[in-house]
């Protein structure tokens, strides 16, 4: 293909320069300094009785500081703040001293400029990348928007890390767990994974529990995670977790919550078997695979369990010994609610959410400290859980908590009757 026929890809305009945005911007200037105005006023009547030494009122207007630009979401807006004098006696140390609470000393940028830039960063801009990428919102001169203006953003995310992963639990209560180790393909200083958490509580919403960093998911990272947890107040066991082969997890698991029922994750097992097939029959197998899991009823799980077993244990032991030993713990979820069956039979809530940042870091091909990537990794769990799928029919997590015993996704009592 000829350079003539190749369509290149046009620098933006900066977008704030049209005709609409200008009367914006002017009406936007005209309403600040008319708010200026009454906030000065009311502040000026609040001392109208008074006077210094000769009998004058003390605090007077003193005209305007200097003009400065404020960068909005719809560009830079210049406003002049106004100030007073107090004309107090010599020697008098109790100034009054005007301080506007719309326009604050120093700002540069307002609030929803200040939060658009480290979510931009959070969906793929790099740090260097801003001042071009935002001069088309805020204009070709945008002061106050370099890099080292966006890390120093950047850094009260981790103020929020570390403050999240001391919150006190004791009024929590998770009556399942989904836990993962990620792993993002990213050059780090240190190689780590992250260890996720996530948990529902007994009104069904999913929350993020706990992120860290641990080594290969050993079951010291998990043991201290876990541990962690309940000094803090999680005490309670939660009814079921479910997770992938990592033993590191479960062997944590046996220790901090014996009673904690276990559920291997399906997609994972799957996965794992199907690796151990030639590529021939795998779309094959994966269907015999998806007849066990989706089966109505344990029983009929349990025959085509052995019937997948039968057919590939001869010419492929491997394959059949991988699903084999983890028969009991990939059927738990047939003694909890069916309605629920969807969202535990798998670790999809992790990897889902998990899936935004392998694409964030995906785009950066710098070298990541582990403390960057855990807290991006925590500032998009936070966006995303309030995407989070509630369960469904929550209020049957109140009768598990009770004791309630569920036979194929069914209400023991139910059956009795």
């Amino acid at each position: 293909m000829s350079r003539s026929n190749v369509t290149e890809l046009k620098k933006p305009e900066t977008f704030v320069d049209d005709p609409i945005t200008d009367i914006l911007r002017s009406g936007a200037k005209k309403l600040l300094a008319e708010a200026l105005e009454a906030e000065i006023e009311s502040f000026l009547a609040m001392y109208t009785d008074l006077r210094d030494n000769k009998g004058c009122q003390r605090i007077t207007r003193n005209g305007y500081l200097p003009e400065r630009e404020i960068q909005t979401g719809i560009g830079p807006v210049e406003v002049r703040a106004p100030r007073v004098r107090d004309r107090g006696s010599e020697g008098e140390t109790d100034w009054i001293r005007f301080s506007s609470s719309i326009l604050p000393p120093y700002i540069r940028k307002t609030k929803s400029i200040e939060e658009l830039i480290p979510w931009l960063y959070l969906k793929g801009i790099s740090t260097g990348d801003f001042s071009e990428a935002l001069a088309a919102l805020v204009g070709k001169d945008a002061p106050g928007l370099s890099a080292s203006t966006i890390s120093r953003l950047k850094e009260g995310w981790q103020d929020d890390l570390e403050e999240w992963q001391k919150r006190d639990l004791s009024h929590k209560r998770y009556v399942y767990l989904w836990a993962d180790g990620i792993y993002c393909n990213v050059r780090m200083e240190d190689k780590q994974c992250l260890l996720v958490i996530i948990g529902a509580t007994k009104d069904g919403r999913k929350e993020l529990v706990a992120i860290e960093g641990g080594f290969r998911e050993s079951e010291l990272s998990w043991t201290e995670i876990l541990v962690d947890l309940k000094h803090r107040g999680l005490t309670e066991a939660p009814e079921l977790a479910v997770g992938d082969g990592a033993l590191g997890f479960w062997k944590a698991l046996a220790k901090v919550y014996d009673t904690t029922r276990w559920q291997r994750c399906w997609v994972h097992k799957t996965a794992n078997v199907l690796n151990k097939l030639p590529k021939s029959i795998q779309a094959k197998a994966k269907k015999k695979l998806h007849q066990i899991w989706m089966a109505p009823e344990k029983n009929e799980a349990q025959k085509h369990f052995d019937d997948f077993i039968e057919i590939y244990g001869v010419k492929y032991p491997k394959a059949a010994e991988c699903l084999k030993k983890d028969r009991n713990v990939l059927l738990t979820f047939y003694d909890f609610p069916a309605e629920h069956w969807k969202h535990i039979r798998t670790t999809n809530p992790i990897e889902s959410t998990f899936a935004t940042v392998r694409l964030r870091t995906a785009k950066v091909r710098g070298c990541f400290s582990a403390k960057t990537v855990m807290t991006m990794a925590f500032q998009l769990c936070r966006c995303a859980q309030k995407k989070w799928q509630r369960l469904s029919r929550y209020e049957i997590l109140d009768k598990l908590v009770k004791g309630v015993t569920f036979v194929n996704g069914i209400e023991e009592t139910r059956i009795a009757a």
